[in-house]
């Protein structure tokens, strides 16, 4: 009999190491399955920069100001990014992601994505946008581009950027979040209890789910 596991993955869609975060995980789901390991996946919302202006800001002067980093310091983060991508096989072309924008609309979209069944697959669409082909997720235009993409209406994706909905469902998801602790991403949750933090490779996802699926 096949055990399920519910799976939280609270991210932001401007954040490098959840992409690392969320191709090391697939890579451990798919080797779980064999021995009867099903997971429930579900994205949560997390905002790196909530009080981001519409037009971003300069990737390298965003990066100075909040953590202190200097020019050099980033291109290392950049190259390390890119290699730790390479390894779970995603493309970070850096050089395109020249700017930090505001992820609200996304989450909104990735919100109404996961009542119609297409969040996986918006959620690795727009990481693909922003971080390989350094493309604008705050774009309305952009964002229901996305969408259609991945077999979502486009007219309802654009009427839902236009309004205010799913904007409080977000927002409470968000403040569930970070009131129980998490101020970090990716944030991998099990079943409501185990925590797994940052972007960890396979082998530690793979050795977390059969520990907790044997546990259940």
């Amino acid at each position: 009999m096949a055990t399920a596991l519910k799976i939280d993955f609270v991210s932001d869609v401007s954040c490098p190491w959840c992409v690392v975060g969320l191709k090391s995980l697939e890579q451990a789901l798919a080797r779980v399955a064999d021995d009867s390991i099903q997971a429930e996946l579900h994205f949560q919302p997390f905002e790196l920069n909530p009080q981001m202006a519409a037009e971003g800001e300069d990737t390298t002067e965003h990066l100075a100001r909040k953590y202190g980093s200097t020019p050099e310091q980033a291109a290392r983060n950049r190259e390390a990014i890119r290699q730790r991508g390479a390894e779970v096989g995603f493309t970070f072309n850096m050089d395109k992601r020249d700017r930090i924008y505001n992820t609200f609309d996304a989450h909104r979209l990735l919100h109404w994505a996961e009542l119609e069944g297409q969040q996986h697959a918006l959620k690795q669409a727009l990481f693909d946008a922003y971080f390989t082909q350094g493309q604008n997720p705050s774009s309305h235009t952009l964002l229901v581009q996305v969408a259609q993409q991945v077999g979502l209406d486009p007219a309802r994706a654009q009427a839902i950027l236009e309004s205010g909905e799913f904007a409080d469902e977000v927002r409470e998801r968000e403040q569930f979040y970070t009131s129980h602790g998490i101020h970090s991403v990716p944030a991998v949750i099990i079943n409501d209890r185990h925590l797994i933090s940052g972007g960890q490779p396979p082998e530690v996802f793979e050795q977390a789910l059969r520990q907790i699926a044997a546990a259940e």
